[in-house]
């Protein structure tokens, strides 16, 4: 293809499901743009989709995620099974993804045509950066990547749902760090299936070891108990053994059933997590263009009108919604 010749849905199609790095470079641009292509290759590729093992790779920023990565690529390409990797970055409104610091600790692997990298930010994107996180996801998955890992810089409220769509999730902590201290205390424990403490070299990591070892076992309801892993990413040092347990937890999800489970309940989530973007961006506009309701808003800044009573005239004149005292919303109490 000409590289002026603009791309067609069967193009992208074609080379998507080809594994082509044009075409899936081109596709996941449109993803992020919100471009209307990108919903009508997604629908075209969806039902080729549900092979690829995704990751999720969260942590504080600054524990060596990127670092972690790298070294988890290497050796997954030993085993010649293909990677995708999508470095996910809510905060930089900049640079629109990853920071170059996290591209040049993965520059390893670009020229491997086993392993396709790309750095995501939020852009334009209607549905949020869990949604094109998504579909991104998908476009590997359509191409052939047996695993996609998906990186978050941080591990604030978009990471969570970013890795919500992830089949196993990997938790990177470091030792003698703040963030990981408000990491543990934030509850954030209750969303790792793995997890690593990298910069295992340094005095507090056996002590910080011990603490998360404590921590999780406040949790007695759990069928899989998360593996503690030492870690060194720039050395590799126990990378291979931390492989290892990802891929036991993957094991344990397929032997139990629960894959399958986890994807219907994630895939539901992302349905509504969507849909609730999409309505209230809507309803946004709607009271910004509409004096009616601007005039509520008005009111309960005043202090003359509650937010509830407010929401419902909203809901009511903006969706036809009755959600007043003895409507079936209102009185449903599951």
């Amino acid at each position: 293809m000409s590289p002026r010749q603009p791309w067609t849905l069967d193009d992208l199609a074609a080379g998507v499901r080809s594994g082509d790095r044009r075409a899936l470079a081109r596709a996941i641009s449109l993803v992020e743009n919100g471009d209307p292509l990108s919903y009508a290759l997604v629908r075209e590729l969806y039902p080729e989709t549900g092979s690829a093992f995704v990751v999720g790779v969260t942590g504080p920023p600054g524990v060596g995620k990127s670092s972690l990565i790298s070294t988890l690529v290497r050796h997954i390409r030993t085993e010649e099974r293909t990677v995708g990797v999508l470095s996910v970055d809510p905060s930089s409104p900049f640079t629109h993804g990853a920071l170059l610091g996290d591209r040049i600790r993965l520059s390893d692997h670009f020229l491997d045509p086993g392993v396709f990298i790309r750095s995501m930010g939020t852009r334009g994107h209607l549905g949020g950066l869990a949604e094109a996180t998504l579909q991104a996801a998908l476009l590997l998955d359509a191409a052939g990547k047996e695993l996609v890992l998906l990186e978050t810089v941080g591990a604030g409220q978009s990471e969570v749902e970013v890795i919500g769509i992830a089949d196993t999730v990997l938790l990177v902590l470091m030792p003698g760090s703040g963030d990981s201290v408000q990491a543990l205390k934030a509850g954030i424990m209750e969303i790792p299936d793995v997890i690593a403490i990298n910069k295992m070299d340094h005095p507090a990591a056996k002590t910080m070891l011990n603490e998360v070892r404590s921590i999780l076992a406040l949790d007695r309801n759990r069928e899989w108990r998360p593996p503690i892993v030492l870690t060194e990413a720039l050395r590799g040092e126990n990378v291979p053994e931390l492989w290892g347990k990802i891929e036991e937890h993957r094991a344990f999800l397929e032997s139990n059933g629960l894959l399958e489970e986890r994807r219907r309940k994630n895939l539901a989530g992302e349905v509504f997590a969507a849909a609730t973007s999409r309505a209230k961006s809507h309803l946004q506009a709607e009271v910004a263009e509409n004096p009616e309701l601007r005039r509520l808003l008005d009111q309960v800044q005043a202090r003359e009108l509650d937010p509830l009573s407010a929401v419902r005239e909203i809901l009511e004149q903006v969706y036809g919604i009755d959600d007043g005292p003895g409507s079936k919303d209102s009185t449903d109490t599951h």
